[in-house]
């Protein structure tokens, strides 16, 4: 392991949540093209990070939205 692997992995999801200064986002981008077995577990979670974004979408039920947008509009006053 390069010098620089664990503090590049310790960042890791900060950097792919794009959380990070640009300087710190540059340094981590410069690491994982120069080394390629960071830059393949950052390709992983990337691409881990994508599916369970898609996969985990909480689906609220039709009547449960209808509800909160009537109570939402209605006005305070009145109830």
């Amino acid at each position: 392991m390069k010098p620089h692997c664990e503090e590049t992995l310790a960042e890791l999801h900060t950097y792919l949540d794009g959380e990070l200064t640009e300087e710190v986002r540059a340094k981590i981008a410069f690491h994982l093209e120069d080394c390629p077995p960071c830059g393949q577990i950052a390709v992983f979670e990337a691409e881990l990070k994508a599916v369970i974004a898609k996969k985990c979408i909480d689906r609220v039920p039709e009547d449960l939205r209808t509800r909160i947008l009537k109570a939402c509009s209605e006005d305070p006053a009145s109830a």
